[in-house]
């Protein structure tokens, strides 16, 4: 894209965040900070749009605390993931700078000031923008014409795909208009074509919502309308800088710089293909900075799984410029340094970051380097092929023992011009495990049921659960399967919206209370209770009576289950505190699950607890559970409760007021969950067990209160079962059963040697079915029932009793496993056939693979019904190639 002639300023990246954010201040806006960019939305992984932590209020379910708000959101987007650094916007990280009016200003007002801005402020010409707006949105055409004084030629009315905003099939929506810069207004105005990007670039959308769609696509205007935009930080300032790309912005270009500096480059002197790797790395490496800096850890599952596969593909591209060895964490210092001031958790964690960057690189190195020979055999062996593909199982082998991401191997093999079998690569996925789902990228603003047409006519919730567990309350809703009913009657399952309950809805890693409602021969079991907004929605079923909206009834909660989960509550507090004083004062919270028969606690730790420190820990809780100290539990600000100590966990939103659990001189957390007045309630504490669940992430089961009983007696009768079968005292039970595995693998030793005895007996008889090729022998059969080791064995013998020649057995030594082994002498070896690649392909038959020297090596399958094919084949290649 030519460089466009010079504008009347020019502005650093931070100078065009810091003047929206003063110019919406100055009207009436309050600044708000980003969110996380771990949402608390559970329809998406990860914040994809600027207006994301506004949606409870745009829904309804949670009144705005100011009526104008204006912020700077960090997103992420990957599903245009192949497109960065191959263009000139598309990022997987970005900043959407906006303005928001809840149910104030509209239209006029919001067009007045976005003009306002582009123009007096960030002095873009008025002849190089042009706007457009919805087809039928003949409001906004006038505003921009009559008002702003826009020729109409300049204005574009542009169909709903493009100019008009849903939220979802049903929910709030209505029209935009988007301001669009002209980096070539020499063209002219005669045949304007907004979807040409080398010419034009969207910088600010307007979204108008002021209707709501209900299921029959019926819109009906909104009580209240309000205004969402978005003008994306790097696209104003690649126009204010005149530089070609978001890319080579002040925003991202000194970290471009710097992988170029470590791999020896001058981005502007390298070429194209050299660019596009420089700038995958620039825009990654910013992302999974800012992932890291708000706790994401790198896994398998989630946006755990999107972090890996970023920070991957930089490593990638790394080595295709000529980086060797890890470098990642030395270009995320100066993302940090670009971040640090609008973001100080990145600089805050950089220790964080740095080490989950090097943790993550250092163990897809290990790797990396065998992958990148595997999949070049792979693309040189299709490149050849009719298919032009790399098959599904050959692209689970590069994930699941190399650490490449389908979509980086399907992003290697569209460089050579082939194809990836994707589904071929599911199967064999599910055939091994289990893994999330990719992220949504769309924004779902409906409500589950018919929540989000009733809330405009229902009280919300009052709570009452934390001093009371029974309470009279009237019925605000009735739902079946999520749809709105008048009346529930006995033998239904159905949720009931109270206007006030004692019963504590799922939150915060904490369960739903458990209880009745009850009333004039009415009975309801309640199993679980969950917050939709400002709703708490009691499930449950219909044991005797009806009831109907507006009904009053009592709310009792189950008692034993509340303590139960109280103590289990407190005791995750504890460990908390304990794991940070015994084991490393950094352990941060990263999930948990509060039961009323366990506790689960997910902490960030880069390694294992040693067996001490597991029971120091243990120790240490319920050292603080017998010294009996007394709780405080108060509401402060936010930040005053921080200033004093307590403990937030990272990621979450919390209000301006917060609730402060605080057990002095042992812990103080910002907690909304039920708890014990005083440790002693807790009784006792056990863990269970300690393990990984993530790179990075540790996780301990537990259990406190009656559960510790119950779980010692289960215990107790398996020692005690244990003791009767071995005739032995319970402290005896751990020598024994160390003789009987000795005794176990003595025994298994012998068996495998009988087991060989038996494959070299059986392989002897197969000499006489030696087929001569000239001057050489080949040996080609099944031994069944014989191990791969026993398998291995027999070859060996045959060869060295053939003399020249190959030898290939195949077994089913266990239902569908196939095992394969090829011994060839020197004189095979001569004609170039290898015993490993000639295995690995035959292997390959049976639905497995493998490989080995030479003049050795073993393989394996899946399906054992190939085998005879798969031999026979092997049988074929050798007379036709041997000479």
């Amino acid at each position: 894209m030519a460089k466009s002639p010079t504008s009347s300023t020019t502005m650093t990246g931070a100078e065009i965040r810091q003047t929206f954010l003063e110019f919406y201040a100055a009207r009436g806006h309050a600044i708000k900070p980003s969110a996380s960019l771990v949402p608390e939305d559970p329809t998406v992984l990860l914040t994809i749009a600027g207006m994301l932590p506004f949606k409870p209020i745009f829904l309804g379910q949670r009144p705005a605390d100011v009526d104008r708000a204006t912020t700077s959101q960090k997103c992420i987007r990957t599903n245009d993931i192949e497109n960065v650094g191959r263009t000139a916007r598309h990022h997987t990280f970005f900043e959407m700078l906006g303005n928001f009016s809840f149910g104030d200003y509209f239209k006029e007002q919001a067009i007045a000031w976005a003009w306002e801005l582009s123009t007096e402020v960030f002095k873009l010409p008025a002849d190089r923008l042009i706007v457009s707006v919805f087809r039928e949105d003949d409001d906004a055409f006038a505003i921009w014409r009559d008002q702003i004084g826009i020729p109409a030629h300049r204005i574009q009315r542009m169909d709903e795909a493009d100019n008009f905003w849903t939220s979802g099939p049903t929910g709030p929506c209505g029209p935009c208009s988007e301001i669009y810069y002209d980096f070539h207004p020499e063209l002219g105005d005669d045949k304007i074509d907004l979807e040409d990007d080398s010419r034009f670039i969207e910088f600010y959308n307007l979204v108008f919502m002021q209707y709501n769609r209900d299921a029959e696509g019926n819109l009906t205007p909104l009580q209240n309308q309000n205004i969402d935009t978005g003008l994306g930080l790097e696209r104003m300032a690649q126009i204010l800088q005149q530089v070609p790309n978001n890319y080579e912005t002040d925003l991202i270009l000194p970290i471009i710089d710097a992988a170029a500096g470590l791999a020896g480059l001058d981005y502007g002197k390298s070429d194209e293909k050299t660019k596009v790797s420089l700038k995958v790395i620039g825009d990654h490496v910013r992302a999974v900075v800012h992932m890291i800096a708000d706790g994401i850890t790198a896994s398998n599952v989630g946006r755990g799984y999107i972090l890996r596969r970023l920070i991957r593909r930089v490593v990638r591209h790394g080595r295709l410029i000529g980086i060797e060895g890890a470098f990642i964490s030395k270009v995320a210092e100066s993302a940090i340094q670009l971040a640090e001031e609008p973001f100080p958790n990145t600089r805050q964690r950089e220790v964080q970051i740095k080490a989950e960057l090097d943790r993550e690189e250092s163990r897809f190195l290990e790797t990396l380097e065998r992958g990148e020979k595997l999949l070049a055999d792979i693309l040189k062996r299709e490149s050849q092929s009719k298919t032009q593909q790399i098959s599904g199982t050959d692209a689970f082998v590069l994930y699941d023992t190399y650490g490449f991401p389908l979509e980086l191997t399907q992003e290697i093999a569209e460089e050579q011009g082939l194809t990836v079998d994707a589904a071929g690569f599911e199967t064999a996925m599910e055939e091994q495990r289990q893994r999330s789902k990719d992220a949504h990228e769309t924004i779902d603003l409906t409500v589950q049921g018919s929540l989000d047409s009733l809330a405009e006519h229902i009280h919300s919730t009052e709570f009452l659960g934390y001093k009371d567990t029974t309470s009279a309350s009237k019925v605000e809703a009735l739902l079946v399967s999520g749809k709105s009913v008048d009346r529930i009657e006995a033998g239904q399952e159905g949720q009931v919206v109270l206007n006030q309950t004692p019963f504590y809805a799922e939150s915060g890693g904490q369960v739903g209370d458990r209880g009745y409602l009850s009333g004039d021969d009415l009975l309801i079991r309640v199993h679980d209770v969950k917050k939709d907004g400002d709703f708490f929605v009691h499930f449950g079923r219909v044991e005797r009576g009806s009831l109907n909206v507006g009904n009053q009834v009592t709310a009792q909660v189950d008692r034993a289950c509340r303590r139960r989960a109280q103590a289990n509550h407190t005791a995750t507090h504890l460990l908390q505190a304990a794991l940070k004083k015994l084991v490393d004062p950094d352990i941060s919270q990263a999930g948990s699950l509060v039961a009323f028969d366990r506790l689960r606690f997910d902490f960030n730790c880069p390694r294992a607890l040693t067996t001490d420190e597991v029971q120091q820990v243990e120790e240490q809780v319920n050292s603080w559970i017998a010294e009996g100290h007394q709780g405080e539990i108060t509401v402060m600000a936010l930040e005053e409760a921080k200033a004093k100590g307590a403990i937030a966990m990272f990621g979450e939103k919390y209000s301006a007021e917060v609730r402060v659990i605080d057990f002095p001189g042992v812990s103080m957390e910002l907690c909304g969950g039920t708890h014990v007045s005083n440790t002693a309630e807790i009784g006792l504490f056990k863990i269970i067990s300690e393990a990984g669940v993530a790179s990075g992430t540790r996780r301990i089961e537990a259990v406190a209160g009656p559960a510790v009983l119950e779980y010692l007696n289960v215990r107790d009768a398996v020692v005690r079962d244990l003791s009767d079968r071995f005739k032995a005292k319970p402290e005896e039970l751990s020598d024994r059963v160390t003789t009987l595995q000795t005794d176990l693998k003595t025994a298994q030793k012998e068996l495998e040697a009988l087991k060989s005895e038996l494959a070299v007996l059986k392989s002897d008889q197969l000499l006489d079915s030696a087929e001569a090729v000239g001057s050489l022998k080949v040996i080609v059969a099944e031994l069944e029932g014989v191990s791969a080791e026993a398998l291995k064995t027999a070859a060996e013998r045959l060869l060295q009793k053939l003399g020249a020649g190959a030898v290939v057995l195949g077994s089913v030594p266990e239902p569908e496993k196939v095992s394969l082994v090829a011994a060839f002498s020197p004189e095979v070896i001569e004609q170039k056939l290898q015993a490993g690649k000639f295995i690995g392909g035959i292997a390959k038959l049976t639905g497995g693979g493998g490989g080995g020297r030479p003049n050795l090596a073993q393989a394996g399958g899946r399906d054992a019904s190939k085998l005879p094919e798969a031999l026979a084949s092997a049988k074929a290649q050798l007379l036709e190639t041997l000479v």
